[in-house]
């Protein structure tokens, strides 16, 4: 642990003993170095979120924008994008961040090889894409092979079931057609999500669930994919929303995470007493999910894990 986060650990620890004593017994973590390893978790989460803030207050070079040029970033270009009015293709390339993931060896590539149009002339941006989504797939279907061609190549650790398919209802095609019908084009993102805060009185959490709970049509896009785009789309500051439960419920990780925090338990119950053990850590529900799903695969010892 590092010593600039020793305060903060000894507060999470007194946190975790005082509900365990006065809210909700926590027997997954009644031994010291459990507890010490879920605390590292937390730490290790709520250090990932900073960076995003941290990241949003830098200056963000065009060339990371470029899918000509190695440096391409898709998270960096939705922040630049953003800087420069164009919203809509900002929640784009965010889009593309989740679809293709980061990938341990290739990084970025087929986000940028795609984007990019294998550098043949013009981008696969949001006006080209949401105009004629059939004529991207088509051009996926008869690019699939030149862009699975070569090493190394690959989707992100979360993402590497996934498949470049341009045609059929499992691949990426069909999700970025989806995509495409989800947001349903004249309409904007922005539209979209006003009308989800509208819905939602202006709650953001309510606002969170009614656009994860619309997002159930994108095809290829799981628990994860939606819980991941519309938390980084508020982390953001694209949309002000934030989850107001964990969606522990149809999830794995997290699942396994809270049932052995907790003694086991319903889903829905999980995701109750999670908000409750957030609410006195004082963290949100991010840290929650992603410590969670991070602790319960070494739970007797800290290890760090990249997705």
């Amino acid at each position: 642990m590092k010593p600039s986060d020793r305060a903060e650990a000894e507060r999470l620890d007194a946190a975790l003993r005082f509900f365990a004593e006065n809210d909700r017994p926590l027997p997954g973590i009644e031994s010291a170095a459990r507890r010490e390893a879920f605390v590292e978790h937390v730490l290790e989460s709520i250090r990932r979120i900073r960076l995003i803030a941290i990241l949003r207050t830098r200056d963000i070079s065009a060339h990371r924008a470029d899918p000509r040029d190695l440096l391409f970033d898709p998270l960096k270009a939705a922040i630049h994008q953003q800087r420069q009015g164009n919203v809509e293709e900002a929640f784009w390339l965010l889009f593309l961040y989740v679809h293709f993931g980061k990938h341990k060896k290739a990084g970025w590539r087929y986000a940028r090889d795609v984007y990019g149009r294998l550098g043949e002339g013009g981008r696969w941006d949001w006006p080209s894409v949401s105009d004629d989504p059939a004529e991207f797939r088509a051009w996926l279907n008869a690019r699939q092979a030149e862009l699975a061609n070569g090493k190394p190549r690959g989707f992100g650790n979360h993402r590497k079931r996934e498949s470049l398919g341009g045609l059929g209802d499992k691949g990426t095609g069909a999700a970025v057609e989806s995509y495409v019908r989800w947001v349903d084009p004249p309409r904007t993102h922005m539209a979209m999500i006003a009308n989800s805060i509208r819905e939602a009185n202006g709650d953001p959490g309510l606002a969170f669930d009614f656009l994860y709970r619309s997002m159930e049509r994108v095809m290829r896009f799981g628990r994860l994919a939606r819980f991941d785009y519309l938390t980084m789309a508020g982390k953001l500051e694209l949309a002000p929303i934030q989850p107001g439960i964990a969606y522990i419920k149809g999830s794995t990780g997290p699942l396994a995470g809270a049932k052995l925090l907790f003694g086991n338990g319903n889903a829905t119950n999980l995701d109750e007493w999670v908000v409750q053990l957030a609410g006195r850590l004082r963290v949100g529900m991010q840290v929650m999910e992603d410590s969670l799903c991070n602790w319960q695969k070494s739970p007797d010892k800290f290890k760090a894990f990249r997705g």
